[in-house]
Protein backbone atom coordinates (compact mmCIF):
# COMPACT_ATOMS: atom_id res chain seq x y z
CA UNK A 1 0.00 0.00 0.00
CA UNK A 2 1.27 3.31 -0.76
CA UNK A 3 1.94 5.40 2.15
CA UNK A 4 -0.43 8.30 2.68
CA UNK A 5 0.22 11.33 5.22
CA UNK A 6 -2.62 12.07 7.86
CA UNK A 7 -1.35 15.34 8.69
CA UNK A 8 -3.24 17.52 6.60
CA UNK A 9 -6.49 16.37 9.11
CA UNK A 10 -3.54 16.64 12.73
CA UNK A 11 -3.52 20.14 11.20
CA UNK A 12 -7.20 20.91 11.08
CA UNK A 13 -7.61 19.09 14.07
CA UNK A 14 -4.76 21.72 15.56
CA UNK A 15 -6.66 24.77 14.12
CA UNK A 16 -9.90 23.84 15.60
CA UNK A 17 -8.49 22.97 19.61
CA UNK A 18 -6.70 27.26 18.98
CA UNK A 19 -9.81 28.08 17.91
CA UNK A 20 -11.42 26.76 21.14
CA UNK A 21 -8.60 28.29 23.39
CA UNK A 22 -6.83 25.00 23.54
CA UNK A 23 -2.95 24.66 22.42
CA UNK A 24 -3.22 23.80 18.77
CA UNK A 25 -2.03 19.75 18.89
CA UNK A 26 -4.31 17.59 16.54
CA UNK A 27 -3.65 13.71 16.18
CA UNK A 28 -5.13 11.49 13.85
CA UNK A 29 -5.24 7.23 14.18
CA UNK A 30 -5.48 5.76 11.22
CA UNK A 31 -6.32 1.59 10.54
CA UNK A 32 -3.76 -0.27 8.38
CA UNK A 33 -6.15 -0.15 5.43
CA UNK A 34 -6.15 3.53 5.63
CA UNK A 35 -9.23 4.55 7.74
CA UNK A 36 -9.28 7.67 9.54
CA UNK A 37 -10.76 5.58 12.72
CA UNK A 38 -9.98 8.83 15.06
CA UNK A 39 -9.64 12.46 15.03
CA UNK A 40 -9.33 14.71 17.87
CA UNK A 41 -7.89 18.02 19.28
CA UNK A 42 -6.93 19.35 22.47
CA UNK A 43 -9.48 19.63 25.09
CA UNK A 44 -7.86 19.98 28.40
CA UNK A 45 -9.43 23.72 29.04
CA UNK A 46 -12.64 22.72 28.17
CA UNK A 47 -13.07 19.12 29.81
CA UNK A 48 -11.43 20.44 33.00
CA UNK A 49 -9.19 17.16 32.53
CA UNK A 50 -5.51 17.48 31.98
CA UNK A 51 -5.23 14.34 30.53
CA UNK A 52 -7.30 15.00 27.37
CA UNK A 53 -4.62 15.94 25.15
CA UNK A 54 -5.33 15.24 21.47
CA UNK A 55 -3.62 11.91 21.03
CA UNK A 56 -5.46 10.16 24.45
CA UNK A 57 -8.79 11.51 23.05
CA UNK A 58 -8.04 9.89 19.81
CA UNK A 59 -6.42 6.97 21.44
CA UNK A 60 -9.83 6.23 23.43
CA UNK A 61 -11.80 7.24 20.16
CA UNK A 62 -10.06 4.68 18.35
CA UNK A 63 -9.90 1.69 20.63
CA UNK A 64 -14.15 1.86 21.23
CA UNK A 65 -14.63 1.74 17.11
CA UNK A 66 -12.01 -1.49 17.30
CA UNK A 67 -13.56 -3.00 20.52
CA UNK A 68 -10.12 -3.24 21.99
CA UNK A 69 -7.68 -1.83 24.37
CA UNK A 70 -4.64 -2.44 21.67
CA UNK A 71 -4.02 -1.02 18.04
CA UNK A 72 -1.50 -2.70 16.82
CA UNK A 73 -2.46 -2.16 13.10
CA UNK A 74 -2.59 1.49 13.27
CA UNK A 75 -0.85 4.43 13.05
CA UNK A 76 -1.00 8.12 14.70
CA UNK A 77 -0.43 11.28 13.39
CA UNK A 78 -0.17 14.11 15.45
CA UNK A 79 1.19 17.61 14.91
CA UNK A 80 3.54 17.75 18.20
CA UNK A 81 5.93 15.27 19.68
CA UNK A 82 3.79 13.22 22.29
CA UNK A 83 4.67 14.07 25.52
CA UNK A 84 5.78 11.52 28.31
CA UNK A 85 2.16 10.51 29.32
CA UNK A 86 1.02 10.33 25.72
CA UNK A 87 4.00 8.38 24.60
CA UNK A 88 3.27 5.80 27.85
CA UNK A 89 -0.36 5.15 26.45
CA UNK A 90 0.73 5.08 23.06
CA UNK A 91 2.70 2.22 23.88
CA UNK A 92 0.14 0.51 26.25
CA UNK A 93 -1.81 0.47 23.15
CA UNK A 94 0.42 -0.74 21.32
CA UNK A 95 0.14 1.39 18.43
CA UNK A 96 2.44 0.38 15.13
CA UNK A 97 3.32 4.05 13.90
CA UNK A 98 3.66 7.32 14.96
CA UNK A 99 4.32 10.52 13.02
CA UNK A 100 4.66 13.79 14.24
CA UNK A 101 5.31 16.92 13.13
CA UNK A 102 7.15 19.72 15.78
CA UNK A 103 9.47 18.40 17.48
CA UNK A 104 8.87 19.24 21.71
CA UNK A 105 12.81 19.85 23.71
CA UNK A 106 10.54 21.23 26.64
CA UNK A 107 7.67 18.78 27.33
CA UNK A 108 8.34 15.83 24.29
CA UNK A 109 8.27 12.27 25.36
CA UNK A 110 9.94 10.74 22.16
CA UNK A 111 12.71 12.04 21.22
CA UNK A 112 13.06 14.73 24.02
CA UNK A 113 12.95 14.71 27.90
CA UNK A 114 11.77 11.15 29.50
CA UNK A 115 12.14 9.11 25.92
CA UNK A 116 9.65 6.81 26.92
CA UNK A 117 10.55 4.16 24.07
CA UNK A 118 13.69 3.99 25.07
CA UNK A 119 13.21 2.53 28.07
CA UNK A 120 13.78 -1.06 28.85
CA UNK A 121 10.66 -0.75 30.80
CA UNK A 122 8.55 0.23 27.64
CA UNK A 123 5.99 -2.15 26.92
CA UNK A 124 6.43 -1.81 23.07
CA UNK A 125 8.27 0.79 21.02
CA UNK A 126 6.87 1.63 17.73
CA UNK A 127 8.01 2.79 15.27
CA UNK A 128 8.66 6.97 15.12
CA UNK A 129 8.80 9.28 11.85
CA UNK A 130 9.18 13.04 13.15
CA UNK A 131 9.46 16.21 11.16
CA UNK A 132 6.02 15.20 8.95
CA UNK A 133 4.90 19.22 8.11
CA UNK A 134 6.81 20.17 10.91
CA UNK A 135 7.15 23.99 9.75
CA UNK A 136 3.65 24.21 9.52
CA UNK A 137 2.91 22.65 12.95
CA UNK A 138 5.59 24.85 14.81
CA UNK A 139 4.10 27.80 13.46
CA UNK A 140 0.99 26.86 14.23
CA UNK A 141 2.26 26.85 17.75
CA UNK A 142 4.04 29.93 17.70
CA UNK A 143 1.96 31.61 16.77
CA UNK A 144 -1.15 30.65 19.03
CA UNK A 145 1.56 31.57 22.14
CA UNK A 146 2.63 35.17 20.48
CA UNK A 147 -1.20 36.12 20.36
CA UNK A 148 -1.50 34.73 24.22
CA UNK A 149 1.71 36.70 25.39
CA UNK A 150 0.63 40.25 23.14
CA UNK A 151 -0.98 42.56 25.36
Amino acid sequence: MEFRSHMKLALEQARAAADRGEVPVGAVIVSADGKVVAAAGNRTRELNDPTAHAEILALRAACAEAGSERLPDHDLYVTLEPCAMCAAALAAARIRRIYYGASDPKSGGVAHGARVFSHPQAHHVPEVYDGLSAKESENLLRYFFVERRSP
